[in-house]
């Protein structure tokens, strides 16, 4: 773990070594030899929020993981939910068009090979329809539970889908629904009910943490009062522990307090604000306590010895203030028994049951992204840098250390195949299939050096980058660029955009053509009207 040990990481973190001793002695493969591989997706949740990235919020199970596991400093996903879901599956940057159907997926290339593909949870992939219940399994997979479109209530969730079909009367008829539990039991049915023999793919994307603020009673009584000192105290105590932890640099300097947040000490509704991290932080723990049940049942079944399992969040934790005027087809317009929906993020209403609609905005956000400037929706680094964690029991020697090696979301899918020894594929279905736009991270795994990306780009929303080597160049919207040395300056406080013209020529030239020939278009070109 660079200069940081083992035993200081647990002790940070709070993990008894008792519950590591098992996966220690675990072998890399079984005598089926294709190993299970386990996607865990998280939503809109920040940087520094699990235990193990320097975060307060309990995530003893996914500490856990990475005390057996490797973590990565330097992941990098794009900035919003859909766009990353397209890289994450198709190896390819999202912008080259999910549909267009010159990509294949990872549950379509493991189909190949006999693995059972199951997806639990958020779907919700760029360019597709956000109401088509079947679409998973459209795409190669054999079972679908969740919801096909990008958010919705915890307790009622519109669209939701079972193998294809309409599944609203599981919460209709449950006065117990949560849809993070659901998530949950559904991932653990899977895993038991596949035969031994068979090889499974389990791609599970909880839509925690994302809005609207749905918590448990029982999860936010365990919440109260913790955030009481206010975001920029939580700042400064969660940015001391990335630093003993070895999850930044002990240079790294803490960016500004984003323009948007007031200072805690001038904030009016203090109560209000306290709760709405209090629910946000519930979501996590939440989810955290289903990703142990599924390691239970990975384990109880003998699956766990042989399973690559990664852990991962989709972008920087979100900004966004809810409107009461916000409107979409996810959301609801009456709670199942009846009452009115409370839209938007009004002060005088706590979020957290079923009739509230709140987002937990830019203060916690700020907080959620530590060290980072910027959200969701922007390509600097606290909209894209997230954590992953991956432990795969024999392959992964060294336990509990920390990669800085930089990586992209679409790295995934060349890491699954060659994990899965599965060749990409040229053709699926007599279609022609575009080459993968990512690059194994297999090689990291086993403590190597691997050749990295030359160069890497980002288009989505409000944001436009390029990384090439130790430069970045990010913009927000059509403002000017902006060019940071991200290895001297990783919080992106130095803007040498005007020392360094032709550096910053020499990008923005790299930029616009990857987008032209990505697109077919001019990044200043205008949708013509119909």
């Amino acid at each position: 773990m660079s200069e940081y040990t083992r035993r200081h990481f647990l002790r940070v973190v709070g993990i008894g070594t008792t519950a590591l001793m098992m996966p220690r002695l675990m072998k890399a493969s079984d005598d089926r030899g294709r190993p299970d591989i386990l996607i865990i997706i998280g939503d809109d949740i920040g940087y520094s929020d699990f235990g193990c990235y320097g975060g307060e919020i309990p995530t003893p199970n996914i500490d856990r993981i990475a005390a057996n596991g490797i973590r990565f400093t330097q992941f990098h996903t794009e900035s919003m939910c859909a766009p990353t879901r397209v890289a994450l599956l198709t190896g390819q940057y999202h912008i080259r068009g999910y549909k267009n159907g010159r990509n294949v997926t990872i549950a379509e290339a493991l189909s190949r090979t006999g693995y059972r593909n199951c997806a639990v949870g958020k779907w919700h992939n760029a360019g597709e329809p956000i109401l088509n219940r079947k679409a998973p399994l459209e795409r190669g997979f054999d079972n679908f539970f969740g919801t096909p479109q990008g958010c919705g209530s915890f307790f009622a969730p519109l669209t939701l889908s079972r193998e294809g079909e309409p599944a609203e009367d599981e919460w209709k008829k449950n006065g117990d629904f949560y849809y993070t539990d659901a998530i949950s039991d559904t991932a653990v049915r899977y895993i038991k009910e596949t035969p031994n023999e068979v090889p499974l793919f389990l791609y599970t994307a909880y839509t925690a943490a994302h809005w609207p603020l749905h918590a448990l009673t029982e999860d936010i009584e365990k919440q109260r009062s913790r955030y009481a000192m206010g975001w920029d105290e939580l700042r400064r105590q969660r940015f001391r522990r990335m630093k003993e932890l070895g999850v930044i640099k002990p240079d790294t300097p803490l960016s500004t307090r984003h323009p948007n947040v007031p200072a805690w000490e001038d904030e009016r509704h203090k109560e209000w604000q306290q709760r709405r991290m209090e629910v946000y932080a519930a979501q996590i723990a939440r989810m955290d306590k289903g990703i142990g049940r599924i390691i239970d049942a990975l384990e109880q079944t003998g699956r766990l010895r042989n399973t690559l399992m990664m852990v991962l969040v989709d972008n920087g934790g979100c900004h966004v203030e809810y409107k009461q005027s916000r409107e979409g087809s996810f959301l609801n317009k009456q709670t199942r028994d009846g009452r009115p929906i409370k839209k938007g993020n009004l002060p005088d209403v706590m979020p957290g049951p079923e009739d509230t609609w709140q987002s937990y905005g830019y203060g916690w956000a700020n907080a959620s992204n530590t060290p980072f400037r910027m959200f969701k929706q922007y390509e600097h680094e606290g909209g894209i840098c997230v954590p992953l964690i991956v432990q795969w029991p024999g392959v992964i020697r060294k336990s509990g250390r920390i990669t800085g090696q930089v990586c992209h979301v679409m790295d995934i899918l060349p890491t699954v195949l060659e994990a899965a020894g599965v060749e990409y594929p040229k053709t699926n279905d007599g279609r022609q299939i575009d080459p993968a736009d990512g690059k194994s991270m297999v090689p990291i795994l086993r403590g190597q050096k691997r050749q990295g990306h030359d160069v890497l780009f980002w288009k989505y929303s409000h944001g436009c980058a390029v990384r090439q080597g130790k430069w970045k160049l990010v913009r927000i919207d059509k403002q000017p660029w902006e060019l940071y040395d991200i290895e001297s300056d990783p919080v992106e406080l130095v803007d040498l955009a005007r020392t360094h013209p032709e550096r910053t020529a020499q990008l923005a030239a790299l930029w616009e053509k990857w987008h032209a020939s990505s697109t077919g278009k001019k990044s200043g070109d205008k949708k013509k009207k119909k």
